[in-house]
């Protein structure tokens, strides 16, 4: 079926940077949307930030607002989140998430999928 895998996560200081990456592989026809999620230990599992594939709108979680940036390759069914200025309550593990379409033109299906996530710790 479809996985999305991501990488980029890791211990970063106060005020740094990171790039997190997901690809999307599998039997795709299209997605529709990708997004990333992020859970901290305590906490529900957040939105922080959604790609419409169809307009190529973006929305942000207002905690990361000015901060992190969401963009794609739609060639390579690929998301990304640059994630600048880090703050120690950016601290969870970040997940990619998907809108995608499988199966064929008479046969559609239409599936939401998580990736495993990845760890991001910022901490001095």
């Amino acid at each position: 079926q479809v996985q999305l895998v991501e990488s980029g996560g890791g211990l970063v200081q106060p005020g740094g940077s990171l790039r997190l990456s997901c690809a999307a592989s599998g039997s795709i026809v299209s997605i529709r949307r990708m997004a990333w999620y992020r859970q901290a230990p305590g906490n529900p599992r957040e939105l922080v930030a959604k790609h419409i594939t169809s307009t190529g709108t973006t929305n942000y979680a207002d905690s990361v607002k000015g901060r992190f940036t969401i963009s794609r390759d739609n060639a390579k069914n690929t998301v990304y989140l640059q994630l600048d200025s880090l703050k120690p309550e950016d601290t969870a593990v970040y997940y990619c998430n998907a809108d995608v379409v499988t199966g064929s033109p008479t046969d559609l299906r239409y599936n939401e999928v998580w990736g495993q996530g990845t760890l991001v710790t910022v901490s001095s």
